[in-house]
């Protein structure tokens, strides 16, 4: 009989021995628990959903993986319209839309399953094909009050605490402020995205590259470096609001997303959420299209290498593309696959016990088995 060589997928390989299983169960254990203490009630959705759903948004057809089989029939229904879900997001969408006469608003649902995206595997960052995701999400009936947005913060503190995986910093931002930021500097409305993009790589390119690409975008020279200082600068969340109520160039956008960020940044700390946990940074400029309000990134402070370990923020519709209801929400997402696995490479996981058993029966006369097997 000819043998098989035993292998695994590229981006399909994250295969735990008993023990390293053990601490990552561990860690689905202490988020289930954080995120239950706060009132977030589970749903869990199909691995697979109708391709018209998940491409309802858009430009993700090239991380989708569709669903076949090896002999299929033609009129394999799967087949012919299924695939995988490739986050978590689309398919709460799909969910509430179609539940939303059941469900009590403001509902508030968490959900921790694998998702399966076609990006280039990179095991030493954490990139898989094949991965788990913890989410959060509050989504409102037409309205959502701006407390919920402050509330996911001290959702974060608890869990990352709890881990007790060192000092951590909850980033936060605000859309609406700096897209009155990019109107103060007369960036054309066309031209916004691509110059939020240039500037989302300020902590990955030099400045000189940083500031070509915004002059690139029709910034004049002391224009691109006068905001490449805005953001770039790294400040206390005083400071930083400081400056903002300094800041020339005002506008309807701006002065409402500050009145916001002032609001939640105190509110934050009602929540019980230290100011060494958290800080207002202008250079989190995440979700570009997506996000409306509050934006969330969450790094630890003595491995900035390991990125952003928590995202999220505040959307407008979530279920736009399935019903005409207007359902505002807020959200964050832990990939807890990638978070493992970069956590074990530094080594900043705790040990667990190695086995759930606390006794062990050892055979020590054969001829008292029965009681043995009784114990």
């Amino acid at each position: 009989m000819k043998k098989v060589k035993p292998a695994l997928l590229k981006g399909f390989d994250q295969e735990y021995l008993p023990g390293e299983q053990l601490q990552f169960n561990a860690l689905v254990d202490l988020v289930r628990r954080n995120f239950e203490r706060y009132g977030f009630l589970p749903i869990e959705t199909p691995s697979a959903e109708l391709k018209e759903v998940l491409t309802s948004k858009g430009g993700t057809e090239k991380e989708i993986y569709a669903l076949s089989r090896l002999a299929a029939a033609e009129d394999d229904e799967a087949a012919a319209k299924g695939a995988l879900r490739f986050d978590l997001t689309v398919p709460l969408a799909r969910y509430v839309a179609m539940r939303e006469r059941e469900l009590a608003f403001p509902f508030r649902r968490y959900q921790i399953q694998r998702v399966w995206r076609g990006e280039t595997p990179q095991a030493k960052k954490g990139r898989f094909r094949e991965f788990y995701q913890c989410d959060i999400d509050i989504i409102g009936r037409e309205h959502l009050s701006i407390l919920a947005e402050a509330e996911i913060p001290s959702v974060i503190y608890s869990v990352f605490t709890e881990m007790a995986i060192g000092e951590f910093r909850i980033r936060i931002n605000n859309r609406k402020l700096l897209k009155g930021i990019l109107q103060g500097f007369s960036v054309p409305e066309d031209r916004a995205s691509t110059v939020l993009r240039a500037l989302d790589k300020i902590e990955r390119e030099d400045p000189a590259t940083v500031l070509h690409n915004l002059e690139r975008e029709g910034l004049s020279g002391s224009a691109a470096k006068t905001l490449y200082e805005l953001i770039a600068t790294k400040r206390s969340t005083g400071d930083t609001l400081d400056v903002l109520q300094r800041f020339e160039q005002r506008n309807e956008t701006f002065t409402h997303g500050l009145d916001e960020l002032g609001r939640i940044v105190a509110a934050i700390r009602e929540f019980g959420v230290p100011d060494s946990a958290f800080c207002v940074d202008l250079g989190v400029v995440r979700g570009l299209d997506y996000y409306t309000g509050t934006i969330y990134e969450t790094t630890l402070v003595g491995a900035p290498e390991l990125g952003s370990i928590c995202s999220g923020g505040r959307y407008d519709d979530l279920a736009s593309y399935f019903t005409d209801t207007r359902l505002p929400g807020v959200g964050i997402s832990i990939g807890l696959t990638r978070l493992f696995s970069r956590l074990e490479g530094a080594g900043l996981l705790r040990p667990v016990p190695r086995t759930r058993a606390e006794v062990l029966v050892t055979t020590m006369d054969p001829q008292h088995l029965e009681k043995y097997l009784k114990m």
